[in-house]
């Protein structure tokens, strides 16, 4: 078969990229499947190939992505301490470049000339991965079913799945989109829609409900170079089992869930239930060590920085130049962000407690309400005039004084 009929699927074996392969085979492609192992879990990637092949395609790689993903995606993101609208810790997309960028590779490897995906024409993903692509080969066609099928709802399309008799987990009572991955797992549609209700209990599947987490608080230590974890509790560990730990740790106290309604790209608002248990942790925990470490006006910069580079990452530009030259700013701005915090866990919250750090700028002879010596209170008198002078020339404007 002709390159130009071969086809590389993002595929993970959920609903919509699963009826995807016989769709594209109806439509004489070839069709290979591309899934990143992202951290979303053994029981999503266990038999991942063989079921790719009962769907019709004609090959399907698993890639191991996860330290990629942390060290090249969440890693920097964490440095400059972004969050989308102030509540989303980016999980979704932050696995989306590097899910793009590797089934570019595949295309390249099994000859392809052809790229697809299973984002629907309402959601932001079409975009993450799309710009992805452009990013390492803009002259692969895509092919977006959901922006050209006659399917229009996961209602029919659990009855194609049914009528090609594909296996799906997905049912019309239970009818959730959820997408896991190492850094968090979202949860949208069926009843979460609703705004004008509490989530359902069963929408959440990772967390401990806070209600019901232990009543005793966990205590953790975490080490930071330059901005980085680089230990838990004093014990050196890598980036993908750091997670893994924290991620434990903070579930099991309830740590990490967000109900947000959230502004997409393409425009509509949507809700959206997010659960990021290592990532609540290690955000309070770098947030905190970033407060004695990084000088005032850099850190006033770095506050104003931090919504752009959320922004960016979750518009899919997270390999725009842009995005890269804030990049260089944070890593420069996060050098001296080194030390350890210790964070205490209970009942859904997770909170610095105490911290510690060899480029530490807190000095208790300044802090102290003890007059020391490295401060004069005399100073402050000119410093407070001369602060206040444009206000102070305003309001006698306004009053009409000569």
């Amino acid at each position: 078969m002709g390159a130009d009929k071969k086809v590389v699927l993002a595929y993970s074996g959920g609903l919509d990229t699963s009826i995807i392969i016989p769709w594209l085979k109806e439509r004489g492609y070839e069709v290979h499947c591309l899934a990143g192992d992202v951290g979303q879990g053994a029981e999503e990637l266990v038999g991942l190939e063989e079921k790719a092949a009962n769907s019709g395609a004609a090959s399907c790689k698993v890639a191991d992505l996860r330290e990629t993903f942390v060290t090249e995606t969440i890693w920097p993101a964490l440095r400059a301490l972004s969050v989308y609208e102030g509540r989303y810790l980016l999980g979704t997309s932050l696995a989306r470049p590097i899910l793009a960028r590797a089934q570019v590779e595949y295309a390249h490897e099994v000859g392809a000339r052809a790229v697809a995906h299973g984002c629907t024409g309402k959601g932001n993903d079409q975009v993450r991965f799309e710009v992805g692509y452009r990013a390492f080969d803009p002259t692969l066609e895509v092919i977006a079913p959901w922006r050209t099928w006659d399917i229009t709802s996961r209602e029919e399309a659990i009855e194609y799945a049914n009528d090609a008799g594909i296996p799906i987990t997905a049912t019309k009572e239970k009818i959730y989109s959820r997408d896991r991955n190492l850094w968090h797992i979202s949860h949208e549609g069926g009843a979460i829609e609703d705004i004008g209700e509490a989530p359902p209990k069963d929408a959440w599947t990772w967390t401990v409900d806070p209600k019901a987490a232990p009543d005793e608080a966990e205590l953790l230590e975490l080490t930071f170079e330059s901005g980085v974890p680089i230990a838990l509790d004093g014990t050196a560990i890598g980036p993908v089992e750091m997670v893994e730990a924290l991620n434990e740790r903070g579930a099991r106290n309830g740590v990490g869930r967000v109900d947000i309604v959230e502004n997409r790209l393409v425009g509509m608002k949507s809700r959206g239930l997010y659960e990021t248990p290592g990532g609540t942790i290690l955000f309070e925990a770098l947030r905190s060590l970033r407060s004695i470490t990084m000088e005032r006006d850099t850190l006033d910069l770095a506050e104003r920085l931090s919504p752009e580079y959320a922004r960016l990452v979750y518009n899919g530009l997270w390999f725009h130049p842009k995005r890269e030259a804030m990049d260089g700013f944070f890593a420069s701005a996060m050098a001296p962000c080194s030390g350890t915090v210790r964070v205490e866990l209970y009942k859904g919250t997770a909170t610095s407690v105490s911290l510690a750090s060899p480029n530490s700028l807190y000095r208790d002879d300044l802090a102290s309400f003890t007059m020391g010596a490295g401060y004069e209170p005399k100073d402050s008198e000119g410093f407070v005039r001369l602060f206040g002078l444009p206000g102070t020339v305003a309001a006698a404007a306004a009053r009409g004084d000569s």
